[in-house]
Parts: C-alpha cells; sequence; structure tokens
C-alpha cells in the first residue's frame, strides 16, 4: 500500500500537464492557469482519502479544477472579468504557437463557441474523454453532451465556411 505523500506525488506527476492544458483553455490566462491547476491540487491533498478509485483521479481533478475555475469567477468584480478569450493556447500550451492562417481560424472558430459547445468538445477532442465521461465532468446526461458536440461541430462547420455546412450534408447527431 502507498502512502498517502506517494498516492499525491504519482498524481500529481501524472496530471500536471493536462490539468494546466485544460485550465489555460478554461481561463486564457496562463498566470491564472498555474494558480487554478495550484489550488487544485491543495484541494486534491486535503480530500485525496475521498479518491477511492485511483483509475478515476484525472476525472476528478479536472472536476475539481473546473469548480476551481468557478468559484473565481464568482469572487471577481465584473469589472475584473476578461471580455476576450486568449486563442492561442488551446491546444498545447508549451508548443511553440502555430502562426498558420488555418490554426489561427480554427481557433478563432473554437473560441467564438458558447461555453456550452465549447467545453464538451475540447474535453473530447484534446483530453480524449468519451461522451459518457463528458457527461460525469460536466454533470449533463450524455444525450445532452452528444447533442452539444453535435451543435459545436456544426458551427465549426459554419463558422469555417465548410460547404458541407450549407448544404445540410453535416454529420448526423448519434
Amino acid at each position: 500500500m502507498w502512502s498517502r505523500s506517494s498516492r499525491y506525488t504519482v498524481m500529481v506527476e501524472a496530471f500536471t500537464t493536462d490539468l494546466y492544458r485544460y485550465a489555460l483553455w478554461l481561463c486564457g490566462d496562463r498566470s491564472l492557469a498555474e494558480d487554478l491547476v495550484q489550488e487544485t491540487f491543495t484541494r486534491a491533498w486535503k480530500a485525496l482519502d475521498q479518491l477511492h478509485d485511483e483509475q478515476a483521479a484525472k476525472a476528478w481533478l479536472l472536476t475539481t479544477l473546473r469548480r476551481e475555475h468557478a468559484r473565481t469567477f464568482e469572487r471577481r468584480t465584473p469589472e475584473q472579468a476578461r471580455s476576450d478569450f486568449d486563442v492561442t493556447a488551446i491546444a498545447d500550451p508549451h508548443r511553440a504557437l502555430d502562426t498558420s492562417t488555418e490554426a489561427f481560424s480554427v481557433r478563432r472558430a473554437l473560441a467564438r463557441l458558447s461555453v456550452e459547445y465549447r467545453e464538451p468538445l475540447l474535453l473530447q477532442v484534446i483530453e480524449g474523454y468519451d461522451c459518457e465521461e463528458i457527461a460525469q465532468l460536466l454533470e449533463l446526461s450524455a444525450t445532452a453532451v452528444r447533442t452539444r458536440l453535435f451543435r459545436a461541430r456544426q458551427q465549426l462547420r459554419e463558422a469555417l465556411g465548410d460547404p458541407r455546412a450549407d448544404a445540410g450534408l453535416t454529420e448526423r447527431q448519434p
């Protein structure tokens, strides 16, 4: 049996990059993303004994981070809220920025999606979660997640000028 500090250390080493990428996507600010990750791990340390299934650690941490992000913005006054989204760090914040027009267009289109559509799409595409896992993380039904994913893709096609979006040739909703 591993000690509490060993379990925690393994968890930090395994999930820091994923948590940072998700936090950066949520807030669009590198400094705030680092603070969110730090606070998430602080909360994780305090509640580590509540984690009974080690396989669920990543989902547990992402949910904690998402809630901490919400708490951060609950405490802010409207003047402090960000009005724009930093689209430059959506995929991999550690990689040099891709300055191609196509990549910029995709990032801008993603940033323009409402959070209710953008969040499940990025959880699926960047983090690799399936619909059931996203549903648990976002506290939605799997059907709601599939609907949001379908609409997010449809809106991206429209924003990027995909001819299939105008011709009604978009994929059918599962």
